[in-house]
């Protein structure tokens, strides 16, 4: 029973998490995208802000719970230019699987030797399956983090953070560009001179 409150959002001690302020660890990894496994790096969203969630294993009842709630919130963050991008411990195929299931439009991290995990404290986080904490950071326009959640609901998750940043609210109109002032239209006809008295007849 304390195995399955663990996995699925409570349970054991934490390790040290990042804080606000700090810089966020960059990474270089693939991910699932669309069905495709491609490159992905932090620093590929560097000046947008960028929702990192970190959950224990793929197909698990909090852990769907959860995805489907980004999945439904996405459009609403997406607007803001806000990315979202899931991250645990599953293979490549257990993710692909995971994603065209429930149609999740968000990139989900492959981390196989768990360095983005341990780079944000959140690796082991069930010793006994050695699966990530459940924990989200939201990572600032700058790089650095902008708010951490190490208390995850999964059900209610995706909805604070949308309320958190905003992201309920339009989002302010795109400025439109002002129009170049045109060049003054040329002549068709020359000036005339004034001849004056000199003019001969």
């Amino acid at each position: 029973m304390g195995l399955l409150w663990t996995l699925f959002g409570f349970g054991s001690a934490r390790a040290e998490l990042l804080k606000v302020g700090d810089i966020a660890p960059p990474f270089a990894t693939q991910a699932i995208e669309n069905g495709q496994t491609v490159p992905i790096r932090l620093s590929d969203f560097l000046g947008r802000k960028v929702v990192l969630y970190f959950y224990p294993k793929d197909n698990t009842p909090g852990c769907t719970k959860e995805a489907c709630a980004f999945r439904d919130g996405y459009a609403m963050l997406a607007r803001w230019g806000i990315a979202v991008l899931g991250c645990s411990v599953d293979s490549e195929s257990s993710h692909r699987a995971f994603q065209q299931k429930y149609k999740l439009p968000f990139p989900l991290l492959l981390d196989p030797d768990k360095s983005i995990a341990k780079a944000y404290g959140v690796d082991n986080g069930i010793p006994i399956l050695g699966l990530d904490k459940r924990v989200t950071y939201v990572i600032g326009t700058d790089g650095r983090i902008l708010k951490v959640y190490p208390n995850v609901d999964p059900a209610i998750h995706a909805g604070q953070i949308i309320q958190d940043l905003g992201a309920d609210k339009e989002p302010p109109p795109t400025p439109a560009l002002a129009p170049q002032p045109s060049a003054p239209a040329a002549s068709a006809t020359p000036p005339s001179r004034d001849h004056g008295d000199d003019s001969i007849e």
